[in-house]
């Protein structure tokens, strides 16, 4: 029998967990080789997705920030997750009939809570030595460590996997649109960096002033109309000019950012404050802006970092292809099609679920591990060399 192997994500919304189970050859190396069809040797089995328990949830986005017993907390909330991913796990094996000795490793990333490569540390929440016990497979996980190590910013990690699928001359760019957004380049040799928020700011947002946990197809974003003087304080971020290899997360853009900008956009001070003497130019207090209009201005600042990303980094790309959740979002993706100077598609056009995307990736991460293929890029995360990614836990 063929091995097989699984892939999970709980990615950076914090949503739920994906899940794969796939058929792999092993005969056919894990490579990034061109090619003009998808060449990855997984054939895709069996999907499963679990939403995460809200309480789970919420210790999950509170772990992002310091604060009273977060060693205990992050050790409950690492095993607690690993029994979602063992959930997972368990009705991928129904699903497809197989036995837990039938797959030969299972891929998971964890949940990351802090990422700071600058400083020579990324944390993933996770517990694969409960997993592997839980499951009865090997498990790899801890997938950016080691490239952080070689001075990399360890991610993004799955431009190989996209140039294996895509190949290295196609022409395209691939866009995760999850919580961070993210491009991988595919113009004869494999790039990838992180652009800036997709959906995390606006999934925020919703939940700060709806209740819901993000903006169902963007309707409340499209309800409302961009600020254009709102949208160029945001553009204003320094990290957005910053030149890849680059990354970042939940450490940066999170609410406390977004208001301490909507506060300093909306506020300014009266002639009367400013130094005697001073030559600023005034610029009276700006009117609130709605709540709708600020959703509408995140929504355009997802879409502006990621065409100033494509346009100044991939000028001759023929197109791109969307995955993630956000790429289920029609308002978000009408704006980027509108914007972008070629075509946008999404993986599904090319019989890659949007959502199934990164649980591949991982599936595929786990068969390198164990074929010890290098898949950690140094053009991608300026590492100073290529490393095999992850860390095995044996069954």
């Amino acid at each position: 029998m063929r091995p097989h192997y699984i892939g999970l994500m709980s990615g950076t919304s914090t949503d739920g967990v994906d899940g794969v189970l796939v058929r792999a050859d092993d005969a056919h190396p894990v490579s990034a080789a061109p090619s003009d069809a998808p060449g990855y040797a997984l054939t895709l089995m069996a999907e499963a997705s679990l939403p995460l328990p809200d309480g789970l949830r919420q210790q999950l986005l509170t772990l992002n920030t310091s604060g009273p017993d977060e060693l205990v907390r992050s050790a409950l909330a690492a095993n607690a997750l690993a029994d979602c991913y063992a959930q997972v796990v368990h009705t991928l094996l129904d699903e497809t009939g197989l036995r837990a000795a039938d797959v030969r490793a299972i891929g998971a990333h964890g949940q990351t809570v802090r990422h700071k490569p600058q400083a020579g540390y990324t944390i993933q929440i996770n517990a694969p030595a409960r997993l592997a016990e839980h499951t009865g497979i090997a498990v790899v996980a801890d997938f950016r460590s080691r490239d952080v190590a070689a001075g990399g910013q360890g991610a993004p990690l799955v431009p190989a996997f996209h140039a294996a699928c895509f190949g290295l001359d196609s022409g395209r760019v691939i866009l995760n649109l999850g919580g961070i957004a993210n491009v991988t380049l595919l113009d004869g040799g494999v790039r990838g960096f992180d652009t800036g928020p997709a959906n995390m700011l606006m999934d925020a947002w919703a939940q700060l002033h709806l209740g819901l946990p993000y903006d169902r197809e963007g309707r409340w974003a499209a309800s409302g109309r961009c600020h254009a003087g709102l949208l160029a304080a945001l553009l204003a971020e320094p990290w957005l000019a910053l030149p890849p290899p680059k990354s970042t997360g939940r450490d940066l853009f999170n609410l406390d950012w977004l208001h301490t900008r909507l506060d300093a956009y909306q506020t300014s001070p009266a002639a009367a404050d400013r130094p005697r003497g001073s030559t600023a130019a005034y610029h009276p207090p700006v009117a609130p802006i709605s709540a709708g209009d600020i959703q509408a201005t995140l929504l355009q600042l997802t879409v502006q970092t990621i065409c100033e990303a494509v346009h100044q980094y991939a000028p001759t790309a023929r197109e791109v292809l969307a995955c993630g959740g956000g790429a289920l979002n029609p308002v978000l993706m009408d704006a980027l099609a509108g914007a972008l100077p070629c075509r946008l598609s999404t993986t599904a056009d090319y019989g890659i679920p949007v959502q199934s995307v990164e649980a591949l990736a991982f599936a595929w991460l786990a068969q390198a591990h164990v074929q010890g293929q290098a898949t950690c890029l140094p053009a991608v995360t300026g590492a100073s060399h290529a490393s095999v990614a992850g860390c095995l836990y044996p069954a």
